[in-house]
């Protein structure tokens, strides 16, 4: 039988969830659409800056079912854990967290994205979430290096990487296309406090 490059999935739960006393990280499911709707439509103002141009159907059910359907492929397939972020107390819709990209052989490593719905923004929630998420990412995925690409201008977000443990390393010129526009991003960095794991091998 032919062994999956995604093998080291097999360790883990078909729907993770990261648990503190105040926060759940899950993946998105169809029946979020409600709570998603409403943060991202009130929220837009705040969050398109830092974000691709919305398509004309972007709120909509079946965009939302399509992208959880497609969250789903992407977890299944080892390329991605998308998470969305709640408040445990009320099951609160937060924003979100995608730990994607993911490169095992030589790298064993991913980029993390993230958005905050703006009712709930500097309030610490996305630092809690970060909290859950790397030990997550070094333990569980067994992952080496994390990335995360920032906007030099949205200083929450540079605050938050630097509070949260990563060191900018350089600048990626034209790196996304951002609200309509190619900008330039920061890349930033996190590297497993374990320099004794060793890459693992993965055959297709």
């Amino acid at each position: 039988m032919t062994r999956s490059v995604f093998r080291f999935l097999s360790r883990q739960p078909e729907t993770p969830q990261l648990l503190s006393a105040t926060h759940r990280l899950r993946l998105p499911r169809t029946s979020d659409y409600e709570q998603w709707y409403r943060l991202r439509s009130e929220s837009r103002a705040f969050l398109q800056p830092w974000e691709p141009l919305w398509r004309p159907d972007e709120l909509t059910e079946a965009a939302f079912r399509a992208r959880v359907l497609r969250n789903s492929q992407e977890h299944a397939c080892g390329l991605a854990v998308p998470f969305f972020i709640f408040r445990k107390e009320d099951d609160a819709l937060l924003g979100g967290l995608t730990i994607g990209l993911i490169r095992r052989g030589v790298a064993q490593t991913c980029m993390i994205g993230y958005w905050m719905g703006e009712r709930f923004a500097g309030k610490g929630h996305m630092f809690a979430a970060l909290q859950l998420a790397i030990p997550f990412i070094f333990r569980e995925l067994e992952l080496h290096r994390i990335e995360a690409a920032c906007i030099p201008e949205n200083h929450k977000s540079v605050r938050l990487l630097e509070k949260a443990g990563f060191e900018r390393e350089g600048l990626l010129r034209s790196y996304l296309n951002i609200n309509g526009e190619w900008r330039d991003h920061a890349i930033y960095s996190l590297i497993s406090p374990d320099t004794s794991t060793k890459p693992k091998t993965y055959y297709s």
